[in-house]
């Protein structure tokens, strides 16, 4: 609410006359809470954006174009439908869907900026309805090798990867893949074991080398399971208020060796070309 998109621009965000909000956003309950996540921020007025021809969009994804090739729209589910909240509610539990713009967001930002360069965050509780929309319009998905390891089934295993999507060994949410196998009990880390296998020591690298020889056409590791750090090193925890976002790499932690390494995985699974090493 305190944010620089809501005061230039009051009239895009459900707001009442004094300027509140009067809907604030989060996600129902999830695999990371049982009351999910009351982000509080106010939801677009996508009537308004709707007028202007998505104007606003179009001017935040070309100025978001000049810092990088790719944006991972976050919650990509919403585009679709969302989770509204009334702003007096003190948790998520007691919102509703809503249908987002759809398809018709998109058509705007592909007239103007001559494609789509996004990656869609479809995590979480995703329909039918999500996934045709992502698809109708080209889009990769994600996929999370956590995710897979923690039920040992499913769409999330590196053996189920479509080419149309892009591998994660965590994101930003979840901790980190040696932290994540630390906190497994002892059962289900015998299963990660066998399925990789690998000995206790070796599952970060494994877990990587496994999205690597995958299908995804592109591949994203957190530098925190690079260097095989534990849970001091986790970047957030959904529904945490406070305590996240504090890690830090150091220049001494890129070493040479990392780059190496990381390039030899990266010709021996023809994700770069061998000429990448000269």
């Amino acid at each position: 609410h305190d944010s620089a998109d809501v005061w230039t621009h009051p009239e895009l965000f459900q707001l009442d006359s004094a300027g509140r909000p009067c809907k604030v956003a989060g996600v129902p309950p999830d695999y990371f809470s049982e009351t999910g996540q009351l982000w509080g921020n106010p939801i677009y007025d996508w009537s308004r954006l709707a007028e202007s021809g998505y104007d606003w969009w179009v001017r935040r994804i070309r100025s978001q174009l000049e810092w990088t090739d790719r944006i991972r729209l976050d919650h990509f589910r919403a585009f679709e439908a969302y989770w509204e909240v009334d702003a007096a509610e003190t948790s998520a539990m007691r919102g509703h869907w809503v249908p987002g713009p759809g398809r018709a967001l998109f058509v705007a930002l592909e007239k103007t900026l001559g494609g789509l360069p996004f990656v869609a965050e479809d995590l979480g509780s995703i329909t039918e309805e999500v996934r045709a929309l992502r698809q109708k319009l080209g889009l990769p998905g994600m996929r999370v090798l956590q995710f897979g390891f923690d039920s040992g089934e499913g769409e999330h295993l590196p053996a189920n990867f479509p080419p149309d999507c892009v591998a994660y060994t965590g994101t930003h949410d979840n901790d980190t893949t040696r932290g994540w196998f630390q906190h497994l009990d002892a059962e289900n880390q015998r299963r990660v074991r066998e399925m990789l296998d690998a000995g206790s020591g070796e599952i970060v690298r494994r877990m990587i080398e496994s999205a690597y020889r995958s299908a995804a056409q592109l591949v994203v590791v957190p530098m925190q399971d690079l260097l095989e750090l534990g849970s001091e090193a986790r970047m957030n925890t959904p529904a945490v208020a406070t305590g996240n976002w504090s890690w830090r790499v150091t220049a001494d932690q890129l070493a040479p060796s990392l780059a190496s390494r990381l390039l030899e995985l990266a010709v021996e699974t023809r994700r770069v070309d061998d000429q990448a090493r000269r």
